[in-house]
């Protein structure tokens, strides 16, 4: 067993000589020093600012008697000293348990004595025969300061004396010689006074840190033993009388109940075990019915039950079977025992894990369904509402492409934590898994209190995030359905959220989709179209139309921009803003961006040489590693010129990912392939795209058309400033969208380079374009 550590000054027995270091030479203090300057660790800035601030209101109490030079140089010194002062006890290892603090312990001292010597100045400012009211308010001042260093300084009285005792003497000093000596006596008696009590309070403190250490070390041992113990045996056995009394106390029993066999001998076996509880009469169902067992006399194995040991809760498994003797008498119990307490709390961990996200800490979907089944009960049985809310987030699945999954789940944690600072009283978030996360809803008064929670969801996460130096930009899409009007049961209410959920993400996310009925069939329409879009390449259901864009001054047909059709036997025509979305969500944008691209480089060889072709490129073509060599490898195949092929991408490019979809803009620049950037300024900042890459075009959104021919003067104010900073830049500028001859002249007069609408033509087959040119190499107007 390891023995206690002894100190040469016991705790209770420190002399006052030995408190302020005036003890033999060479005396053994032990760790007194270090006890004594603990306490100054870390209030340098208390004192520095006590210092400075008492030395400004002496200065302003003594300007009405003492000249200004002289009050203004003593403020001066007491300010430099403070500084200085302050510097050198803030190098100071105080309290360091390694070091004796000697050093230290007589640094703090020699600066108290300082400071004694600037404070008994004051009362001597006026002379040799000071007035009693300059010395009075001198004084007032003093014991402040000598009460304040009372109070931060009690663990070092000598620091305290040397302080107290000079300025004490001076000020007498002072009252006596401005003819009031019953007052300069009380201001020894003071100071002696508050010297006294410094040391009897450091006496105290230390007697009490001493007493702090003695508990803790026998705190420690006590732990040692009972590691020890348990590391050898966990199990003891345990006898009872035939009225359930603890009899022959095993030594091991015992300790384990933190008592002595003989303490223990006679005590009824509850209430060894029940601890407080036994005086109460308030016993855990377990150790009721194990109480019911032996009254009884059954016999019970591996039972657990909780047991108070010393107010600590532990867990106990118990067997026993009841002793007889020859003649078949009840002579009482005897069992085996041991502490299940950490296989418990291990039990307890993995039924945890089983029911909460480790990355999250979020409650996960097992418990979110039994959640969600006590609020559908609840609400049948009171009849009342509650609510499901599935989320989604936005953007997401690029911050796993680009950065990488740890950023991805540290992403996910901050989501989770927004989430989880939203919920109130009736309410549980969760994480399903991924990047899906569900909120229930207990007594739900209508579905409008779901969709301000869901609305405020959607604010709250679309937030910008930080992680390792990345600014990330996600969003969520939010479905929710109430219950039991949405659904009765747990299954039925889930896809139904579900259901709302696909729809909020069908309208572009970042919106709240409630649940109704026709959800159902549009759900089977989506499926039925995502089977079919599987298909539609194969099947050569895909067609490319081209609408023209033309130069602004002379309406020359400059180029064309290619625009996806898709005609499906089952579906018919079904429009872009349809399938474009399922295409995405079903990983099949790529190999139809490829034939994009490629039957676009084709086509675009049957033109004039001076026609350009465009096409649209979405964000996960530029997360796809490959989408550079299938740009060279579509040129090559074609023979089209680079400076022919024109790439659009959108602001959301920039936004789900973390430099990569720049990084091959950049290289597809290089070949000589020309960027626009589309919709320019309808979503963030804009202005770092633009200084990021170095696009040709920007194009103008139809919004901001259809507003300037109107007189919209937000509109015409967002075009002026497109033109004037596309030109600043040397880029081109193409609006979208002109139907009309008022938005064709209103374009030309604000000076944009190029317009495309139906104003000039609508998209038309690959064939018709041919129609457009009367001989090869000819240069082609479009006619309004």
């Amino acid at each position: 067993m390891r023995s206690l550590p002894t100190d040469p000054i016991a705790a209770d027995t420190i002399p006052a000589r030995t408190l302020l270091g005036l003890g033999p030479r060479g005396q053994d203090t032990g760790n007194l020093r270090q006890l004594q300057l603990a306490p100054l660790r870390g209030r340098g800035a208390l004192r520095l600012a006590m210092g400075v601030g008492m030395a400004l209101v002496a200065f302003l109490t003594m300007l009405h008697n003492v000249a200004l030079p002289v009050a203004g140089g003593w403020l001066g010194i007491a300010i430099l000293f403070g500084f200085w002062s302050y510097r050198r006890i803030r190098s100071l290892p105080l309290g360091d348990p390694k070091l004796p603090g000697h050093a230290e312990y007589a640094m703090c001292n020699r600066h108290a004595l300082y400071s004694a010597l600037l404070w008994g100045a004051p009362f001597w400012l006026q002379g040799l025969a000071p007035t009693v009211d300059h010395v009075l308010s001198m004084w007032t001042i003093a014991v402040l300061m000598m009460l304040t260093l009372a109070i931060v300084a009690h663990s070092v009285p000598l620091a305290c004396a040397l302080f107290i005792v000079p300025v004490s003497l001076s000020a007498a000093g002072a009252l006596a010689l401005a003819g009031a000596p019953q007052l300069a006596a009380i201001a020894v008696v003071a100071g002696a006074l508050l010297s006294a009590f410094c040391v009897r309070f450091a006496q105290i403190h230390i007697r009490s840190r001493r007493a702090e250490e003695t508990l803790h070390e026998k705190s420690e041992t006590v732990s040692l033993l009972l590691r020890e113990f348990e590391e050898t045996s966990a199990d003891w056995l345990w006898q009872t009388d035939n009225n359930r009394r603890l009899v022959h106390v095993s030594p091991r029993l015992a300790y384990a109940l933190g008592s002595t066999a003989e303490g223990l001998e006679g005590i009824p076996l509850l209430q060894a075990l029940s601890g407080d509880a036994w005086e109460t009469g308030l016993f855990p169902k377990s150790l009721h019915d194990m109480a019911e067992r032996m009254k009884r006399r059954e016999s019970f194995s591996n039972l657990i039950v909780p047991v108070s040991i010393d107010g600590r809760a532990r867990w106990w498994e118990l067997s026993a079977s009841p002793r007889l003797d020859e003649t078949g008498k009840f002579l009482g119990f005897r069992g085996v025992g041991s502490d299940v307490t950490e296989q418990r709390a291990t039990a307890e961990q993995i039924a945890k894990m089983a029911r909460f996200d480790n990355l999250t800490g979020l409650p996960n979907r097992l418990s979110l369904n039994e959640d969600l089944a006590r609020a559908l009960t609840h609400a049948v049985e009171a009849k009342t509402r509650c609510a499901l809310l599935m989320i989604d987030l936005d953007r997401f699945k690029a911050v796993n492409d680009t950065l990488g999954h740890p950023v991805g789940d540290k992403l996910l944690a901050q989501v989770a934590a927004r989430l989880k600072g939203l919920m109130e009283r009736g309410m549980t978030c969760g994480r399903l898994g991924g990047d899906e996360f569900a909120v229930v809803l207990h007594n739900v008064p209508s579905a409008d209190v779901a969709e301000t929670l869901a609305q405020r969801i959607i604010a709250t996460i679309s937030r910008p995030y930080v992680v390792d130096n990345h600014q990330l930009f996600v969003g969520a899409s939010v479905g929710f359905a109430i219950g039991p009007t949405d659904g009765a049961t747990v299954e039925t209410l889930t896809r139904n959220a579900d259901l709302a959920l696909y729809k909020s993400k069908d309208k572009g996310g970042n919106i709240v989709a409630a649940y109704v009925a026709s959800l159902h069939a549009q759900a089977e329409e989506r499926r039925v179209m995502e089977q079919e879009l599987r298909g539609a390449l194969e099947r050569g259901e895909f067609e490319l139309y081209y609408q023209p864009v033309v130069t602004a001054a002379d309406g020359t047909l400059n180029g064309f921009e290619a625009l996806i059709r898709w005609h499906n036997q089952k579906l018919g025509n079904v429009s872009p803003g349809r399938f474009i979305p399922l295409a995405e969500d079903a990983r099949l944008i790529s190999p139809i961006g490829e034939w994009v691209l490629r039957t676009a480089c084709r086509e675009a060889m049957k033109w004039p040489s001076n026609l350009k072709v465009a096409i649209n490129v979405s964000a996960d073509q530029l997360t796809d590693p490959s989408f550079a060599s299938v740009v060279v490898s579509a040129l090559a195949q074609s023979g089209l010129s680079p400076q022919r092929l024109e790439i659009e991408v959108t602001e959301s490019v920039f936004l789900r990912d973390g430099g990569g979809a720049a990084q091959l803009l950049d290289q597809l620049i290089a070949l000589g392939i020309r960027l626009s950037l589309d919709d320019f300024g309808t979503g963030y900042s804009s202005l770092g795209y633009l200084r990021k890459t170095q696009f040709s075009t920007i194009k103008v959104d139809r919004s901001f058309v259809v507003g300037a021919a109107k007189g919209s003067i937000e509109s015409i104010a967002i075009i002026r400033a497109v033109v004037a900073l596309a030109d600043s830049l040397g880029m081109s500028t193409t609006a979208e969208g002109a139907e009309t001859e008022l938005e064709v002249e209103t374009l030309r007069s604000f000076g944009c380079s190029n317009i495309q609408g139906y104003y000039y033509g609508r998209p038309m087959p690959a064939a018709d374009v041919l129609t457009l040119f009367r001989r090869p190499g000819d240069v082609a107007t479009v006619a309004a």
